[in-house]
């Protein structure tokens, strides 16, 4: 399934429990459809949220709000059902806003062009943290909750640890060699992974945050999203245009999964029923495709021999040490909750009463 959005988009969202996905466009707008399996997708709404660019969008308030944010400094709340404006927070950054990530319930984080991340408190309407975590632009974050860590990463070619409860940046890496773009967390915690500019994958032992401890070749270009499936494997969408099953420790390229299109992969996400994967690329387009059709592929197994010629044989997982800083609690589950999915509604009351 496919639609032509008319415009670049620069991110999308899935509904955490319908099927409805929302997509931010370089025109400002933002866009939401409804989506079936064999059917194209219908457009719900079509909203013009930002003078500027809608670079980033989340649904919260257990979808029934969605927020975008722009490099007009705003952070908007918008009511699913009916398109209309909730309520607009002026000059939530002195500078444009890249990144909006879902925290908590009743926090949320934003990210701008010049490395500032602040934390949002819905309850007491107000900014909680900010942090000078970065030299440039944030490209990508996310939540740690066990541990109430907030991992970005950063142009400027660092990955940062901000601690919620100490307000302060706890840890930030070296500066690498490339920007980094995009970022997951593994192996229940243990280990940070990063894309970057010129393709390999950084990963970072946790607690060890100063230098990469191993580098995942194999992607030709730049890796601009990375997507989490399970504590084994990722997804990962690269500037070639290529979608891509990635293994961790032991660390290799499994498989292509698909081809967006001949130009990059912006972003990508995973439906609340993990049923789809979306991606959004440099042709316009937004793409469904059927999750459990590209990982069980007649491809797989010969992928899967193919992959392991490349195979990085440097697996570091059995001489982990003490962690400086102590990583989450492994769980039993390796899944995730589906991401924006956020029961209160305290997120809509936060942006009227401002």
């Amino acid at each position: 399934m496919e639609v032509n959005l008319g415009h670049l988009p620069f991110d999308l969202d899935f509904h955490p429990s319908t099927p409805i996905v929302a997509v931010a466009l370089i025109n400002g707008d933002l866009h939401l459809y409804r989506y079936q399996a064999d059917l194209q997708p219908q457009r719900l709404l079509q909203i013009s949220a930002h003078d500027e660019s809608c670079r980033a969008v989340r649904f919260v308030d257990s979808g029934r709000t969605v927020l975008t944010a722009s490099p007009d400094c705003s952070i908007l709340a918008t009511d699913v059902e009916t398109g209309s404006a909730i309520s607009r927070l002026e000059e939530a950054h002195e500078d444009s806003i890249n990144r909006l990530v879902i925290l908590t319930e009743t926090t949320i984080a934003s990210g701008d062009d010049e490395g500032c991340i602040k934390v949002w408190d819905t309850r007491h309407h107000s900014c909680c943290n900010s942090f000078d975590a970065h030299e440039d632009y944030v490209s990508d974050m996310t939540f740690v909750s066990s541990s109430k860590q907030l991992l970005a990463t950063s142009g400027d070619g660092s990955l940062s640890v901000c601690s919620i409860r100490k307000n302060k940046v706890q840890a930030r890496s070296d500066f690498s060699e490339d920007e980094l773009l995009s970022l997951v967390t593994m192996k229940d915690g243990k280990k940070v992974i990063c894309g970057t500019q010129n393709g390999p994958l950084l990963l970072y032992s946790w607690g060890y945050f100063e230098d990469c401890s191993d580098r995942l070749l194999g992607h030709p270009m730049s890796v601009d999203a990375l997507l989490k499936v399970d504590e084994d494997t990722l997804i990962s969408g690269s500037e070639d245009g290529v979608i891509r099953l990635v293994g961790i420790l032991p660390n290799r390229i499994i498989q292509p999964l698909a081809e967006h299109s001949e130009y990059p992969v912006e972003r990508l996400a995973i439906s609340n029923d993990r049923k789809f994967l979306g991606s959004i690329s440099h042709d316009q387009m937004l793409k469904l495709w059927d999750l459990e059709e590209l990982l069980n592929g007649p491809q797989h197994e010969l992928n899967i021999r193919q992959a392991e010629a490349v195979s990085d044989d440097s697996d570091d997982s059995d001489d982990m040490d003490m962690d400086l800083i102590s990583p989450p609690p492994t769980k039993s589950s390796s899944r995730k909750e589906p991401r924006g999915q956020t029961p209160n509604s305290s997120t809509a009351n936060f942006f009227a009463d401002l």
